[in-house]
C-alpha cells in the first residue's frame, strides 16, 4: 500500500509569496508519519514560484496550478492540484453538500450553517436562497433538466424547489427520520431516498406520494444510489406488478450504504436482493462505475470496489487514511473522493480538497 502524502489545503496561496511556507507529511503504513515543509524561494518572469522542500522531500514539478512531490524513502509521490477559483462568501460554516446543475452553468449547496442557495457557476454569485426545511439540509441535487432541485433535512422531509425563483414545489411526507441521500431516476418523474429511519422510499414526483418502501434495514441509510444494470446480472422479479407511477425503474440497481456495515444492492423495480457485503466501517457513500462495478467508502477511511458479478470479494481496497469517505464520484476513468478530518471536521467552509484515482481497466 503506498504512502499516502498530504499538503496545506492553502498551499498554492502561501507559496506564491517570498519565502512563503506550506507544511507537508508522508504517511506510511505501520510507521511512523514524517514531517516537513515547502519554501518560496522567489517569483519567476513566469510567474511560477520557485519552491524548495525540506529534507526528506522532493520538488518533481511545479506550475501555477499544480506541484508534484514525492518521498523518495517511502518510494511515495503525488500531484497537488490548486483549485482553479475558489467561492468563499457563499457559506459561513461547512458545506455539507454540492450539486452542479447538467449544463454547468448552476451549483446549489447546503450547509451546517443551516441555508441552502444556487448560485452562479462561474463566479459564485448568489442566485437564489431556498428556504423551507426546518433544521439542517443534508443533501441536494439537481435534476437533469438543471431547471429544478431536490433536498433532504434533518426535518425528514423531501423538497422539490423551482431553481428560477426558488418556490418549493412539491414537499414529500413519510420518513420518521433525517433524510440522508437522495437519487434520481432517470429524467426525474421518480426519486429515491434514504433516512435515519432505515428505510429507502420510492417517490412519485408528479403526484407527491410514497410508491413503496424499497428496503427497510434497521439501521440508518447514510448514502443512495441508482444505476442501469448489466444484463448479466440476475435483479429478480417483483412480487406484485408494479405501479404504473414508476416509470424508469426496470433494469436498475439500489445501492444503500448502511451505518451498520453494511453495503446492500437490491432490484429497483423487483425489490429483490442481490447481494449485502459487510466492510470494515459504517458505509457513507455509494456509486456506480458501470453495469456491474461499483464503489463505497467507509468511516474508517476505505473504498472498496466491487463486482456485483462476484460480490463475495472486492475487487481492490484503497486506503489512503484513517480519514471517513465522505463522497464518491466517478471521473473519466476514475473517480474523485473527499474524505474529512480525523476529527471528525469537515474541510472548511469551501470546497473540499478531493483527490482523483484511475482503476485498472476490466
Amino acid at each position: 500500500m503506498a504512502a499516502p502524502l498530504r499538503i496545506q489545503s492553502d498551499w498554492a496561496q502561501a507559496l506564491r509569496k517570498d519565502e512563503g511556507e506550506a507544511w507537508l507529511s508522508c504517511h506510511p503504513p505501520g510507521k511512523p508519519s514524517l514531517y516537513g515543509s515547502l519554501t518560496c524561494q522567489g517569483i519567476g518572469l513566469d510567474g511560477i514560484p520557485e519552491v524548495t522542500a525540506s529534507e526528506g522531500f522532493i520538488v518533481n514539478e511545479i506550475s501555477k496550478k499544480s506541484i508534484h512531490i514525492s518521498c523518495p524513502k517511502e518510494s511515495a509521490s503525488s500531484k497537488f492540484l490548486a483549485p482553479y477559483t475558489t467561492f468563499s462568501r457563499i457559506h459561513t460554516k461547512s458545506i455539507t453538500c454540492l450539486d452542479i446543475s447538467s449544463g454547468g452553468g448552476l451549483g446549489v449547496s447546503s450547509s451546517t450553517d443551516g441555508t441552502m442557495k444556487i448560485w452562479q457557476a462561474s463566479n459564485g454569485e448568489l442566485r437564489r436562497v431556498l428556504e423551507g426545511h426546518v433544521f439542517d439540509v443534508n443533501c441536494c441535487r439537481f435534476f437533469p433538466s438543471g431547471l429544478v432541485v431536490l433536498s433532504g433535512g434533518m426535518d425528514a422531509q423531501l423538497k422539490i424547489w423551482s431553481a428560477e425563483d426558488a418556490s418549493c414545489v412539491v414537499t414529500f411526507k413519510g420518513h420518521k427520520g433525517g433524510i440522508l441521500d437522495t437519487a434520481i431516476v432517470d429524467r426525474g418523474r421518480n426519486v429515491v431516498s434514504g433516512s435515519r429511519d432505515g428505510t429507502a422510499r420510492l417517490w412519485d414526483c408528479g403526484r407527491s406520494a410514497c410508491l413503496g418502501v424499497l428496503a427497510d434495514c434497521g439501521s440508518s441509510i447514510n448514502g443512495v444510489a441508482v444505476g442501469a444494470a448489466d444484463n448479466s446480472i440476475n435483479l429478480g422479479s417483483p412480487e406484485q406488478m408494479p405501479s404504473e407511477r414508476e416509470v424508469g425503474t426496470e433494469a436498475k440497481m439500489l445501492l444503500l450504504a448502511r451505518e451498520d456495515k453494511k453495503l446492500q444492492c437490491l432490484g429497483l423495480q423487483s425489490r429483490q436482493p442481490v447481494f449485502l457485503f459487510i466492510g470494515s466501517d459504517a458505509f457513507n457513500c455509494c456509486t456506480f462505475l458501470s453495469g456491474f462495478l461499483l464503489l463505497a467508502g467507509t468511516q474508517d477511511g476505505n473504498i472498496y470496489q466491487l463486482d456485483v458479478r462476484s460480490p463475495g470479494a472486492p475487487v481492490q481496497v484503497i486506503h489512503r487514511s484513517g480519514a471517513p469517505v465522505l463522497s464518491l464520484l466517478s471521473f473519466r476513468d476514475g473517480f474523485i473522493a473527499s474524505q474529512g478530518s480525523h476529527m471528525g471536521e469537515a474541510d472548511l467552509h469551501m470546497l473540499s480538497r478531493w483527490s482523483c484515482t484511475t482503476l485498472p481497466a476490466f
